[in-house]
């Protein structure tokens, strides 16, 4: 009498999980499975990565002047334009600064004037040898220095024009005004590192994503046939949020990461993409034309490589190992182990063998 060794009920469930044959189907009984035929079509070749959403241009508005804020000229989530005016700082301390520049220099044309007079007198009086020659070059200069003094007056005033205008806060781009951080009446200084408020330009906007370095000579490629299309999705990837284009690509690699950043732009009318936001960036470099594929559904992994189950005529399947030119995890690209019209299973794999008998279906219909 032949003895065993025992072997535990858990033993035995994991040694019949790691067997083939554990969950294939007896002999002779066909298995309910779900087909669908390969077929030609032109697939495009996407690159996909997550994406951060930057505003186009974005400006932090400081005083450029000391002074208390006035008046604030716009409201939170506000859209502006170049030349809108923002806010105003008490402009009264610079305009009378600007009022005693000029009042200085017109007590210095006076006084030019003057020495312009009695040069003229030193010059008379010089010709009749009445005033020496010294005299006359003396207030020559004089008036020269005056004349000078009249010229750094111009731009004392010019100066004081320019600090007074520094009082109107304008934006100096389109965009949209953010949260106000100060209120009226207080008292603001020059380059204040909290500013007044953020504009954001977001029409258009940027989207900033990755791609691994083995990608760039594709790319590059691309970029020399034309525009190419970037489509910005949600994170889930189930809702596609706006299209856009490639804009450029940035000129080093990252080594840390062996991964290079690129820049697309997005007309974003309907306010989709918003600064700071994560999508998922899919970029498109080509079409592949009249491409073999097949659901990815279809492609199963084993030791040897991928391999999908095809469908004989006689109803049985025969284990077919393929080679991939991409899969998008929709439709996958079959570049070798399949011809024109082979039809291949895309759900009930779990139970098949090659050679397995099969009860089939077409996807979404219940054999």
């Amino acid at each position: 009498m032949k003895t065993f060794p025992f072997v535990s009920a858990s033993a035995f469930c994991l040694l019949a999980s790691l067997s083939p044959a554990a969950a294939q189907a007896p002999a002779g009984i066909a298995v309910p499975v779900q087909i669908a035929p390969a077929a030609r079509a032109d697939v495009p070749v996407v690159l996909r990565n997550v994406g951060l959403v930057q505003a186009f241009q974005s400006v932090l508005i400081r005083a450029r002047v000391d002074g208390t804020l006035q008046t604030v000229n716009f409201n939170e989530g506000q859209d502006v334009k170049p030349g809108d005016l923002l806010a105003v700082i008490d402009p009264r301390p610079y305009q009378a600064a600007l009022e005693q520049a000029r009042a200085k220099k017109a007590a210095d044309e006076a006084l030019l004037a003057n020495a312009k007079l009695d040069l003229a007198r030193y010059s008379d009086l010089a010709k009749s040898q009445f005033a020496t020659r010294q005299s006359v070059d003396t207030q020559n200069t004089l008036v020269a220095q005056l004349n000078a003094t009249l010229q750094g007056d111009a731009a004392s005033i010019a100066t004081a024009k320019l600090t007074l205008s520094f009082t109107q806060i304008t934006s100096p781009i389109e965009g949209r005004a953010g949260l106000r951080q100060l209120d009226v009446g207080n008292l603001i200084h020059a380059n204040d590192a909290t500013g007044i408020v953020t504009i954001t330009q977001i029409h258009p906007i940027a989207l900033i994503f990755t791609l691994p370095q083995d990608t760039l000579p594709e790319v590059t490629a691309a970029i020399a046939t034309g525009t190419l299309p970037v489509v910005a999705a949600s994170s889930d990837n189930k809702v596609e949020l706006s299209r856009g284009t490639l804009l450029t690509v940035d000129n080093i690699i990252d080594q840390t990461t062996g991964t290079y950043r690129l820049k697309a732009v997005f007309t974003n009318l309907d306010n989709k993409l918003w600064p700071g936001q994560f999508v998922n960036a899919r970029l498109t470099v080509r079409t592949l034309q009249n491409a073999l594929t097949v659901p990815s559904t279809a492609i199963q992994r084993g030791p040897s490589g991928l391999y999908v189950y095809a469908v004989k005529p006689d109803q049985t399947v025969a284990v077919t190992q393929v080679e991939l030119t991409q899969d998008d995890g929709k439709i996958a690209v079959i570049s070798k182990g399949l011809n024109d019209g082979a039809s291949v299973v895309v759900a009930g794999q779990s139970k098949l063998q090659n050679g397995s008998k099969i009860a089939s279906s077409a996807p979404g219909v219940s054999g």
